[in-house]
This record gives C-alpha cells, structure tokens and sequence, in this order.
C-alpha cells in the first residue's frame, strides 16, 4: 500500500509535508546506484529480498530497472519513482539514469526533488559524469549527502577520496561515519557522532539486511586491533582540519556529510537511511513563473517531472510522474491542467514502485503521483486546484548534440510510426525536430547522447511496432534562431533550420568553425545558446 494513502481522510498539508524526505540518488555508470536503491527499500523492510543488475550471484534483477533494455545492459537508462515508509517519516526515493547519454532525465528528476545522495566508486571516486552531476546539484542549490560504496573491493585511500572531493568540487567533506580497515579488508565503521564501532555480518549473496554489531571503542581495539586505532586517528584528524558536521553549510550545499559502505552487501546501508530521515530537508514551498512562492497549505498544485510509457507491458499505459508542491491530493479529483485551461480526470492515480503499483488514494506535498494515461500531458506541465491559477517554471531541454533523420521501412506502418515519434517527444526520450523540406515523414531526431537513439529504435519497433531506418547527421552545434524571419538566411548549405515540436525554431551547424562563418557572413543573424545550454 502507497505510505501516502493509508487512512483515506485528509490530513494537514504542512505536518504530512514535514514527515516526507523526496531525493534522488545520482551517480556514474556502475558505481551501484540501483542497487542502492534496493538496499534502501530492503532496510526499510518494503521488500524481503535485495536484487542486484543482471541478478548476478544467484540475486533476483532490481524492481527498479524494468525496461529490456535495462536489464540486458545492467543500466539505468528511465527513472524510477520508489515510496516506502521509514521511522515515521515517508521516503520518495527517485533513482535516475547513471549513464551520461540520458543526462537530461537525471535534470528532470533534480528538478522534483529536495535533496540528493551521490555514490562514489571507492576506487575509482570522482568521475566525469559524477562532476557534472554534483554540477547540476550545486547550480540548484541541491543539498548532497555523499556515499562511498564498494568499500569491500580494493579501491583508494578514505581521506584520498575526501580531499578529491574538496579540491575538484568545492564541497566540504564531513564525514558522519569512517571506515575500519581499507578498502577491500571492511571491518565495519567507526560513527563519529557516538564513538561506536559498527560491524557487520556478511549474509548470502548480500540479499538480506546486514545484521550490525555495535562495540564500544575499547571493545572494538580488542577486536579488530590496528585498524580500529588508524580509524580513530583519521577522525581526530578529520575534526582538527574541519570535517566535523555542519548543518547550515549542508543545507547551503557547500558541504556534503559522507559515509562509507557497500550497497551490494548491504553494509552501511542502515546509517545512510538514518541520516537521510534526519538530515534530508523537508518540502518547502515553491516558487512559480511569477517567483512567488506557492505555500504549502495552499490549494493542491503538482509540476510533471516526466512521462513514461511501457511500464506495464500488458496494457502499453502511459504514465506522468507529478510532484506535488502544495495542498492535498485526492484521487478523483478534477485539477485544471494550466498550459491549456481545461479540466483534468485523476481518476486512475498509482503510487509506482518499479513495475508494482498501488491505486494512491491521497498524496502530499513532497510525494510523487503517477497518473496513468495522462495523454495530455507533457514534461513541465502544472496542474492546479482552486484559484488564481498557478504555473511552475518549465523544465529546460538540454542542448542536443547527436541528430539523424528516422524514417519507417513499412510505409503499410505510417500511421503507428506517427504516433510513436509523437510520443517519444512528449516524453522527453529524445527531441523530435521537422521541416517542411524533409516533411512528416523524416522528422529529425536531437539527442544528448547517441544511446538516446538505440533506445528510440528499439520502442518504435517493439513498443509501437513500427520498424525504422536512421540515418545520421553530420551535425554537433544547435543554437536557437530569434527571429524567425531570418529563417532562409540561416538555412543554407552550411545550416539547416528545423523547428522543435515546441515550435522553437533550431539552427544546426556541423561545428563551431561552421557556425562562427555563418556570424562572419551574417552579423545580424540572432543566434542564442539552447535553454539548458552552459556554452
């Protein structure tokens, strides 16, 4: 049953906000993300078994991971919405794409949450999607609680690790636990704000919770010896150099408490959840288009974060995911759909974890709502109860860099192709782009990263039954034309103009150098950076 719908009478908006912790979890590819997300869930006891990518070990798959395509590559490529109760406190736990190709989606879920957990690889620590990830966090003002996993493999030193942390991205580590014995010899953790040691009993496969085993320092000396006296040290360390936590600098986002474990094995998995009830920040109200914000109690608005179809394959239903920002929401009820004025059915709302799902009977400020065949919906859309209307700021595309035309090789097929490109750009799965020279029938297809078009192909063909052809372009650069009666000047032999299905109109060039010629030889011609974009 959904946490957010167990009594059927509605409650007082402000206290049931407070009760709820909304965070994504973020990461690079392979640094265990997903099965982090099961651990989560296991520890809060919503599931009795962990699984972990391919079920390797003799574990099930993750409930989190759900398309094909996710399971035969053991990575996340959707983001999944998971809500469990936890100590009193309702957790809405969003795991996000880890590959750098789907970008744009991790964007939109940050958008929907209120704070993050970020997993890095003991041993390989800072990569170049984790930067670019704690990027999008600090730009918005995201509050990050640090994870470093895999910490029963060999991998590098703990205050290695922190110093990265500081020195490539700014934040202050403060660690909340610290490892007893190196990477790959994991005893347990020393917590730092007891003094205790917390060891773990390794259980079959990691499938099951890690019975902990707490000692008092002396305790903790005889048992594990040196390490037990390093670790010690390192935090006594850590406090003399300022790694000692600091709640106001973690709610500004220029510091990060940090903790240590193995997902996989289930270790450490119980402190994290602990502090994410403790320190995660609670929904606060937000702003609109106007910049007021929308107060909490206020009457019901909720912002779509993103749109997925396929998640049931038997019935092919297309579900929007919406954060509720204020207000009670009550299934049934009739909300004004703000970017066309008209009312709009909640008649079919679930509470989704993975592919199970629940009908959600009331939601909260904070939760998330999946409304099931939302055929009118679109990324960004505000939804609202009772007056004046409200609208929340669109969630910005990100600049794409791949494009190739896409066209069916069954002409019998036109009338399914249609659909699945119109669906696939309602979703976000990739930006669909058109022109009157290339007509509807070989639209263009905009990507961050190619991945994005293996994913386009394989639901056109299995999800729409509509089998297609690509055909790459030679473009990279994409800049926004302002003034629309410029268009035959910008599309030339160098450029071509398309419009987005949003009716910006898109100037593409093969490169820089191309782009920069066409300035040279047309001073006039008004071109922006993409919304999204940081060049």
């Amino acid at each position: 049953m959904s946490a957010a719908s167990t009594t059927g009478q509605i409650a007082d908006p402000v206290r049931e906000a407070h009760r709820r912790r909304t965070f994504a979890v973020i990461s690079h590819p392979d640094a265990g993300k997903s099965t982090l997300t099961e651990a989560l869930a296991l520890h809060a006891k919503v599931i009795s078994e962990a699984g972990a990518v391919h079920g390797k070990g003799g574990r099930r798959g993750v409930v989190s991971d759900w398309l094909e395509m996710e399971r035969t590559r053991g990575i996340s490529i959707t983001s999944a919405a998971l809500q469990f109760e936890y100590d009193d406190c309702v957790i809405n736990l969003l795991d996000t794409p880890g590959h750098s190709d789907f970008s744009e989606d991790t964007y939109r879920v940050l958008s929907a949450v209120d704070s993050a957990v970020m997993l890095l690889d003991a041993a390989k620590g800072l990569e170049p999607q984790t930067l670019k990830l704690f990027d999008v966090c600090r730009h918005r003002g995201i509050p990050v609680i640090t994870f470093i996993n895999k910490w029963d493999r060999p991998g590098r030193e703990a205050l290695e690790l922190c110093d990265e942390v500081q020195e490539r991205i700014g934040l202050r580590p403060m660690p909340l636990t610290w490892p007893v014995g190196e990477s790959g010899r994991f005893h347990g953790v020393l917590e730092r704000s007891s003094g205790e040691f917390v060891g773990y009993e390794r259980t079959t496969h990691g499938a099951t919770i890690a019975a902990e085993n707490r000692l008092p320092p002396d305790e903790a000396q005889a048992e594990v010896g040196e390490d037990w006296d390093r670790a010690v040290e390192e935090a006594e360390l850590l406090s003399a150099s300022g790694g000692d936590f600091d709640a106001e600098a973690f709610y500004a986002a220029t510091a990060t408490p940090v903790l240590f474990g193995s997902a996989v094995r289930n270790f450490g998995i119980g402190q994290l959840l602990q502090q994410l009830v403790a320190l995660a920040p609670r929904p606060e109200p937000r702003a609109d288009v106007r910049g007021e914000p929308r107060e909490l109690d206020a009457p019901f608005s909720a912002f779509v974060f993103k749109v997925q179809t396929g998640m049931d394959p038997s019935h092919r239903d297309r579900v929007a995911f919406a954060r509720v920002c204020s207000g009670a929401f009550e299934r049934g009820m009739v909300v004004t759909h703000a970017a066309t004025g008209k009312p709009f059915g909640t008649k079919y709302a679930q509470h989704v974890f993975g592919q199970q799902r629940d009908t959600l009977d009331l939601a909260y400020p904070g939760d998330v709502v999946g409304l099931v065949n939302a055929t009118a919906l679109r990324v960004g859309d505000t939804l609202y109860t009772g007056k004046p209307a409200v609208e929340f700021p669109g969630i910005p595309s990100f600049a794409p860099e791949h494009f190739a035309v896409v066209s069916t090789t069954d002409p019998g097929r036109s009338k399914q192709f249609r659909r699945g490109i119109e669906q696939l750009s309602q979703e976000g799965v990739v930006q669909v782009l058109r022109s009157e020279k290339r007509g509807e029938s070989a639209p263009v297809l905009a990507a961050v990263g190619p991945m994005q078009f293996e994913v386009a192909m394989h639901r056109m063909e299995n999800e729409f039954r509509a089998p297609v052809r690509m055909e790459r372009l030679s473009y990279s650069v994409v800049r926004v034309l302002g003034d629309d009666s410029q268009r035959s000047m910008a599309d030339s032999r160098r450029s071509e103009v398309l419009d987005r299905d949003d009716g910006t109109p898109l100037v593409l060039f093969a490169n820089e150098h191309e782009m920069r010629t066409m300035q040279r030889l047309h001073p006039e011609l008004e071109l922006r950076p993409v919304v999204g974009d940081d060049s």
